[in-house]
C-alpha cells in the first residue's frame, strides 16, 4: 500500500514527477559510467600497441542535403586505396564520440548502452599513410581513444569474400568495416525486445553514418548481411558474445553517381500530374 501511494505521489504531483527526473537521470548517468569503465570484450588488446588516428574533422566540403541526394550501394572500386584520415573519418562517423561528459556517440542507442563493436579489415596497401601503408590485417576501433588495434596481421579480404558468399565487392575493396554486436549490453536493460527490436535499430543508425561519411569523401560503400555468421566471427576471432551483423566494403567508386536539383525537380513535378 505505501509503495502504491509513493508511485502516486511520484507520477502525480509536482514535487513527485521532480524527484523521478532526479533519481532517473543519476541512474543514467550510473549505467553510462559503468559502461564507459567496463571490461572491453577485446580483453588481450591491453599487451597490444593501439595506432592512433588523425583527429576527426567536423567540417567538410559536402553538406548533409549533397550526401542524402548522392548516396547509392556501390559495389564497384578502383584499386587506389583510402588515406589513413579517410579511414579515421568513417570510423569516427560510424561510431565515434560526440559528447565528451559521458562519451556518448556519433550514432544514436538504445539507453545509451552502444551493443555494437566495430572492426576494420583492412587489405594490402589498402590504406595509404605518411609513411607507405597501413599493415594489412584486422583492426578494432576504440571510439573513446579514436585508435585503431591490430589485432590479425595479414590480408584476409579472401577469406572474407567467402564467408561472405563469395560477393565479389568484399574481396576487391581495399577495406572492410565490420560491425559486431554485444547483445547482452542492450537484453540487460530491455530483455529481449533490446535484441529483437533495439539492437537492430542502432546497427542501422551506424550504419547509414557510414553511407553518407563515404559519400561525402567521395567514397562508396554497401551493406553487406549476407554470410556465415560462424566463419566471420572465426576470421576476426570473435568471443561467443559478440555477433557479426554487417560487412561494409569501402573503396572509391569506379563510377560516380550524382543527382541534380533539375532531375529531382523533374521527377516530382512528373508525379504530381498523375
Amino acid at each position: 500500500m505505501r509503495r502504491r501511494s509513493f508511485i502516486k505521489f511520484l507520477l502525480s504531483t509536482p514535487l513527485g514527477r521532480l524527484i523521478s527526473g532526479l533519481l532517473f537521470t543519476g541512474a543514467a548517468a550510473g549505467v553510462l559510467y559503468l559502461d564507459m569503465q567496463k571490461t572491453d570484450v577485446r580483453r588481450s588488446e591491453g599487451a597490444l600497441k593501439a595506432i592512433l588516428l588523425p583527429y576527426p574533422k567536423l567540417s567538410g566540403l559536402v553538406s548533409v542535403e549533397e550526401a542524402l541526394a548522392n548516396r547509392r550501394s556501390i559495389r564497384d572500386y578502383t584499386e587506389e586505396p583510402l588515406t589513413l584520415e579517410e579511414l579515421s573519418q568513417l570510423l569516427w562517423a560510424a561510431y565515434g564520440v560526440s559528447e565528451t561528459r559521458y562519451g556518448l556517440r556519433t550514432a544514436p542507442s538504445a539507453g545509451a548502452q552502444y551493443p555494437l563493436e566495430l572492426y576494420a579489415l583492412v587489405g594490402t596497401n589498402g590504406v595509404k599513410t605518411d609513411k607507405g601503408y597501413l599493415a594489412p590485417g584486422i583492426y578494432h576501433y576504440d571510439p573513446h581513444s579514436h585508435s585503431i588495434t591490430l589485432l590479425k596481421q595479414g590480408d584476409f579480404r579472401e577469406d572474407l569474400y567467402y564467408a561472405a558468399l563469395e560477393q565479389r565487392w568484399v574481396l576487391t575493396a581495399p577495406v572492410s568495416l565490420i560491425f559486431t554486436a554485444v547483445y547482452s549490453r542492450t537484453v540487460r536493460v530491455y530483455g529481449e525486445r533490446g535484441r529483437v527490436r533495439y539492437v537492430p535499430m542502432d546497427l542501422g543508425h551506424a550504419g547509414q553514418n557510414v553511407y553518407l561519411q563515404a559519400t561525402a569523401l567521395g567514397l562508396g560503400t554497401v551493406a553487406v548481411g549476407a554470410f556465415n555468421d560462424e566463419e566471420v566471427a572465426r576470421i576476426l576471432g570473435l568471443s561467443e558474445r559478440e555477433t557479426p551483423l554487417y560487412i561494409m566494403p569501402v573503396g572509391r567508386p569506379a563510377s560516380r553517381y550524382r543527382l541534380s536539383e533539375k532531375e529531382l525537380i523533374d521527377y516530382i513535378e512528373k508525379h504530381r500530374r498523375r
